[in-house]
């Protein structure tokens, strides 16, 4: 859902991680060496791989401790990039943000996968869509089945171990038939994967059993939306910080320097364009970010220790 904090939009969701607990258990926090009412954050950067900007500056925040996570786009052009650069890195919580949208006006690309094997995925001129909409309207499932398995099997060839999966602007989640695709794959590979809560409604109902089964929940996911990059991150921010609670919680920012290239690509899109990422990168390295996460007691962690701690008490 959508709520408004002042003059802000903060997204508040709950979603969850493909790993498990049993009834009767230590929760997750207590698993993790932590109080059983601790405040357990992930701070997640999207869009790795998206351009050279954005991946350069994940890689700074990562190495500041800004943020804890991230996802990587393999279709896009500077994936190859990152995967190079991850080389020397190997230990990076980095996960697949499953592409099948291509939002910018002028920056487009397609699959992994040559378009004449998904038709349904593309326009006419080769290109994934921009919307998460007209997703859900053409895909064909058995050809987004072959596509993000693609994107799995380029980053894993890449020398990349897949920390968990996610999806982005949701378009994975845009109908029934993807949402279980998303499952089986996760499943299938043995990775994490993030999805909205209320999504396993698309599933059937044997199956969403056998998934409460298998997975953890992640109790609170928040996202900044704002308009443009003119307001205040701090106050945005703060609000934010301030609603983390007990359990797991995820926040996803979006990283990039404000430089020639990443203007070039987010032309007419002041929402998460050019300016108002190099805000999300210096929130996340600033002394008032840390002084809030000190002052709420929340512990930064990542998603290959939350999983790594479930499974092992399987």
């Amino acid at each position: 859902m959508r709520k408004h904090v002042s003059s802000v939009l903060i997204f508040i969701m709950t979603g969850i991680l493909i790993t498990g607990e049993a009834a009767g258990q230590q929760n997750l926090a207590q698993q993790m060496g932590f109080e059983a009412d601790a405040k357990l954050l992930i701070v997640h950067a999207d869009d790795i791989g998206l351009s050279q900007s954005v991946n350069g500056a994940t890689l700074e925040a990562f190495s500041s401790g800004g943020i804890t996570s991230g996802s990587m786009m393999v279709p896009c052009p500077w994936f190859n990039d990152f995967a190079y650069s991850y080389q020397s890195h190997p230990g990076l919580d980095v996960g697949i943000h499953i592409t099948l949208t291509a939002e910018w006006d002028h920056y487009k690309f397609g699959g992994v996968l040559p378009s004449t094997e998904i038709p349904s995925l593309v326009n006419e001129q080769g290109y994934f869509y921009p919307t998460t909409e007209e997703v859900g309207l053409h895909a064909d499932p058995r050809e987004a089945e072959l596509e993000i398995r693609a994107q799995i099997d380029r980053a894993i060839a890449a020398g990349i171990r897949p920390t968990h999966l996610d999806t982005h602007m949701g378009s994975v989640l845009a109908k029934p038939e993807l949402i279980q695709i998303y499952f089986k794959l996760g499943m299938e590979y043995g990775i994490p994967v993030f999805v909205p809560r209320m999504l396993l409604m698309g599933v059937p109902e044997e199956q969403r059993e056998m998934i409460k089964k298998e997975f953890v929940l992640v109790d609170q996911y928040f996202m900044l939306d704002l308009e443009g990059p003119d307001a205040s991150w701090e106050e945005a921010y703060g609000e934010i910080l301030d609603r983390v609670g007990p359990g797991l919680n995820v926040l996803i920012v979006h990283l990039a320097h404000d430089n020639a290239e990443m203007q070039a690509i987010t032309v007419n899109h002041p929402a998460f364009g050019s300016a108002w990422r190099e805000k999300d990168l210096n929130y996340v390295q600033s002394q008032t970010y840390r002084d809030l996460l000190e002052k709420n007691h929340i512990q930064l962690v990542t998603w290959k220790e939350v999983s790594a701690v479930s499974r092992s008490d399987q």
